[in-house]
């Protein structure tokens, strides 16, 4: 698997919409499927949104970057999963807990985590192997 540009190399735009366009586009879809179906809520907000937190931190050199990507990630993510279901106006079908907003929290943390991984996964796979 080749790594990804890493996101200092690439221009403004490209960094806007990549980590916060996208990330709010993911957020409002996954808060859509959590009114309409549970199942489809599940896959986006599991081995979906796992993948999307890890390869986002693979676009950092290093554990820190990523786990700052991760972190702003997972909070822009939450926040927009909550707004989606706010614009439906609707119940969500799979339990959040009370108050709705610890789902904010939730993907926070665990954004800042996976982000750290793949920014350190980054890291050894770029550093050379010695002969």
């Amino acid at each position: 698997m080749s790594l990804p540009p890493a996101f200092e190399e690439r221009t403004a735009a490209q960094q806007i919409i990549g980590a916060v366009v996208v990330t709010m586009v993911f957020g409002l879809v996954t808060g859509f499927a959590l009114g309409w179906n549970e199942i489809v809520y599940y896959v986006l907000v599991g081995p979906i949104a796992i993948a999307g937190g890890f390869l986002g931190g693979m676009e950092h050199r290093g554990a820190d970057q990523g786990l700052v990507r991760g972190a702003m990630g997972g909070l822009v993510y939450g926040s927009f999963i909550l707004l989606g279901l706010e614009i439906l106006n609707d119940e969500p079908e799979a339990y959040l807990g009370e108050p709705q907003a610890g789902l904010v929290f939730v993907t926070t943390i665990v954004g800042a985590i996976l982000g750290a991984l793949g920014g350190a996964y980054r890291v050894r796979r770029e550093r050379p192997v010695p002969a």
